[in-house]
């Protein structure tokens, strides 16, 4: 729905629109009170009040299955059911058997809006009281078999719909705390490789730097050889410290994928990626390019497209000139509203131009698609897609 599920508030317009879309279909079921009140015979007071208490039903199911999520206590939500029942009681009393229906919403109800160990009691709580009112309202019992069943099933239905949304909500808050520590753990290997490479280079520095200062007014010679140490020493620092700090930002195809993954979700969209890429072979600039490629344009998707939907694609192709690695990040957005291609994509382009690969960029009858392709290795390891 969206991005909107049972349990959980709408968060803009366009979520409480298809929330309503969405509950007010199943309200479809309530053509038999509608019909009675039409066509049963009633008076017109009866009709006019009877149409009232549906009205007033149907705000306060609403109400309540709106509301779920936003931060009530179980006291509050099962004195709202009651109030529920007991309109559905008091309709199905004193305008008949149609209107015993109401209590499969009001088990629909308990079932979206309680959690498991209360709703376990509130949906066959609802059907018990359903079964007592159809034994006492006249030729309820006709109305009992096709309403007891329906009214056991969608209660606990909802409740089972209700526990995978919460355990979606809470993988997804696993992966990013996952995302994060992931981060924050290289950030502290960076921290220790800089630290063993530089804590000797520069303890070695001060003491052959005292050393030349000591040795410069005597024996200049020994100074200078001090010296030509401590250049020597600094250009293997430099070159240490630029080999840790390429090997830390160098982009891994496995890791921009998980992070897609997380992007995508909290953005709302819908994602569609490979579990483990298929790498053997593959080149490291090869590599880097292409997680260069995935995170721009996911980026591109989560800010520009508006998308609902996204699919990633990674294959291995055999060509003219040789086996490729190919990657499509393909949405059903609109692909932003520039003309022309933007910053990001012209530096991706260049990028991949370096690693021996293209890229290519446009929209589609569903959206938009970027594929970006690179040299895969080997031909032997290569196994060609069609």
């Amino acid at each position: 729905m969206s991005g909107i599920g049972i349990g959980q508030r709408p968060r803009n317009h366009r979520q409480r629109m298809m929330k309503l879309l969405w509950t007010g279909i199943w309200l479809a079921y309530l053509s038999a009170p509608v019909g009675d009140l039409l066509h049963g015979g009633h008076s017109d007071p009866v009709r006019v009040l009877g149409a009232l208490g549906l009205l007033a039903f149907v705000a306060w199911y609403f109400a309540l299955v709106f509301r779920a999520g936003r931060g009530e206590t179980n006291t509050v939500v099962l004195a709202s059911l009651a109030v529920l029942a007991a309109q559905s009681a008091l309709l199905s009393l004193t305008l008949g058997r149609e209107w015993l229906v109401l209590f499969v919403y009001v088990s629909v109800a308990s079932g979206a809006a309680l959690p498991m160990r209360y709703a376990r009691w509130t949906v066959p709580g609802t059907s018990l009281l359903l079964t007592g009112l159809a034994l006492v309202v006249p030729d309820g019992t006709e109305y009992l078999a096709g309403l007891l069943l329906p009214a056991l099933l969608a209660g606990f239905s909802m409740t089972g719909v209700r526990e995978l949304i919460r355990t979606t909500i809470e993988l997804r808050e696993a992966r990013a705390t996952v995302a994060y520590l992931a981060a924050n753990e290289e950030r502290l290997r960076l921290a220790r490789d800089l630290h063993d490479l530089l804590g000797h280079s520069l303890s070695l520095i001060t003491l052959k730097s005292e050393l030349a200062g000591r040795m410069l007014p005597d024996h200049p010679d020994r100074a200078a050889q001090q010296v030509a140490d401590i250049e020597q020493v600094s250009r293997q620092a430099l070159v240490d410290v630029r080999e840790a700090v390429t090997g830390y930002r160098r982009a891994r195809l496995a890791a921009e994928l998980a992070g897609a993954q997380v992007a995508l979700t909290a953005a709302g969209v819908t994602a569609e990626l490979p579990v483990e890429p298929d790498l053997d072979g593959v080149p490291e600039d090869s590599e880097a390019a292409l997680a260069w490629a995935l995170r721009e344009a996911v980026t591109n998707v989560v800010r520009h497209s508006g998308a609902r939907r996204c699919v990633v694609g990674l294959v291995r192709r055999q060509t003219l000139d040789g086996p490729v690695l190919e990657l499509s990040v393909e949405d059903d957005g609109s692909g932003g509203s520039g003309t022309g291609p933007g910053n990001g994509l012209t530096g991706l382009t260049e990028r991949l131009e370096k690693a021996g690969g293209t890229l290519e960029a446009g929209g589609t009858r569903k959206g938009f698609r970027v594929v970006a392709r690179v040299p895969a290795g080997s031909p032997a390891r290569v196994g060609s897609a069609p």
